[in-house]
């Protein structure tokens, strides 16, 4: 049977909500070929001995299911999680979550699995669910970053909004105005001309308001607050004038901020000019390590800068990492396998590519399949090894750019160092 029990992560912040992402990868990949995983959330405050009552009531049950091999993984799973609860005297104080059941392995098999997590929030319902997946809803909503911002770019002529959530800029909607910008006319054709303008604007501006309190006033609690900006003095006489609803005005952030664009691309300069007040928030200082790295490795000559896994590792080694960079989006795994000679090698590999390679005749010596010494998540592995070294580590998110192609241009690994390193030559 594969378990897994808790592991208590480093004390890090960061690296905690990657493994409890990296856990609910994990739970998330396991299929049963009928409804065979069973899911149970348990409450802070829960009565451990109603939890108890329930789950025989469903164990009686399910003596009635009509599938043999189904009635019987099911039974196992609800004995096998009434023997786990009873370990509980009470929930914790965030409550818990059992996952357990006969994940299908191909050619007709299964395999049995246990996954207990403590989620980093308190559950705030019981739930108990059999089907052919594991259901992770209420923990999947723990790991998105809470911090949620409105943002408005806007002149006479245009006006877009979006959020920042997290780290990703989302564009929600633009309006282009029906102001005349200038006129040719002259004597008391020019003030009348001028009052239609003001009146055009003015209708525009009520118009962005009524927008901003659509978009955001249902989001009212949730946003942190709202960024305006544009070029010129628009964004000023907008937020003075009161055209925001009185709700969102308490949330306008000070000060406004001059941007040379008010499309979509405006959106995003406003996040980076908006650094120093949302001093703090993640998106801000990844941009500016990413931004660091890439200017390093532009360096000819001196570059403080390594990428790729086997560079990583030169640098880790030789004690060289004064900032580690990773992709919280890599999921692949350091194996190290013992060939039928005694010899030990070491892969990294996807997590669905472990059976293949430790099923296959050995890579190395032609011989039967290796067999695996140790497991363990690249990571997890690499975190490890640079805190020892003295390192500052960095998990770069993949919803930000600066993210995405740390991920897929340097393939998710990458450090800032302490002195330049020679470089590898090829081999002749």
């Amino acid at each position: 049977m594969a378990e897994t029990a808790p592991k208590a992560p480093p004390a890090d912040a960061q690296f905690a909500r990657y493994a409890f992402k990296r856990k609910l990868d994990e739970i998330a990949a396991s299929r049963g070929r009928a409804t065979e995983l069973v899911t149970l959330y348990v409450p802070p405050g829960r009565q451990i001995a109603d939890v108890m009552g329930y789950l025989r009531n469903e164990y009686a049950q399910s003596s009635n299911i009509k599938s043999r091999t189904t009635r019987k993984n099911v039974m196992w799973a609800i004995e096998s999680l009434m023997g786990r609860v009873r370990a509980y005297k009470e929930p914790p104080p965030n409550g818990v979550a059992f996952f357990v059941g006969s994940k299908a392995v191909g050619a007709d098999k299964s395999e049995a699995v246990t996954f207990i997590l403590e989620p980093p929030e308190p559950l705030n319902t019981y739930l108990y669910r059999c089907d052919s997946t594991f259901l992770l809803d209420p923990l999947l909503a723990m790991v998105h970053e809470p911090e949620l911002w409105g943002l408005i770019v806007m002149d006479r002529a245009e006006v877009t909004f979006g959020y920042l959530r997290g780290k990703r800029v989302e564009p929600l909607r633009n309006k282009q105005s029906q102001v005349p910008s200038k006129h040719g006319r002259g004597g008391q054709s020019a003030h009348r001309f001028e009052r239609l303008i003001e009146h055009a604007a003015h209708d525009f501006f009520v118009r962005c308001g009524e927008m901003a309190t659509e978009l955001f006033l249902p989001k009212k609690e949730e946003l942190k607050g709202i960024l305006l900006g544009g070029p010129g003095a628009t964004k000023e006489y907008f937020a003075k004038e009161g055209y925001l609803h009185y709700e969102l005005q308490k949330k306008l952030v000070q000060p406004l901020f001059d941007v040379g664009y008010t499309d979509e691309y405006g959106l995003k300069e406003l996040v980076e000019k908006a650094t120093q007040t949302l001093h703090g928030l993640e998106i801000t200082e990844e941009k500016r390590i990413v931004q660091r790295l890439l200017l390093e490795i532009r360096k000819a000559e001196g570059s403080l800068a390594a990428y790729g896994e086997a560079e990583v590792l030169r640098a880790l080694a030789a004690g060289a990492v004064a900032t580690l960079l990773l992709s919280d989006g890599l999921r692949r795994r350091r194996v190290t396998f013992r060939d039928a000679l005694g010899h030990e090698f070491t892969q990294t590999l996807a997590d669905d590519a472990i059976e293949k390679v430790a099923g296959a005749p050995c890579p190395v010596c032609k011989g039967p399949s290796p067999s695996v010494i140790s497991n363990e998540d690249l990571v997890e592995a690499l975190y490890v090894r640079a805190v020892d070294s003295g390192a500052e580590v960095r998990l770069i998110s993949t919803e930000s750019e600066e993210g995405e192609m740390l991920a897929k241009a340097f393939g998710g690994l990458a450090a800032l160092l302490r002195y330049p390193l020679p470089r590898t030559l090829p081999a002749t």
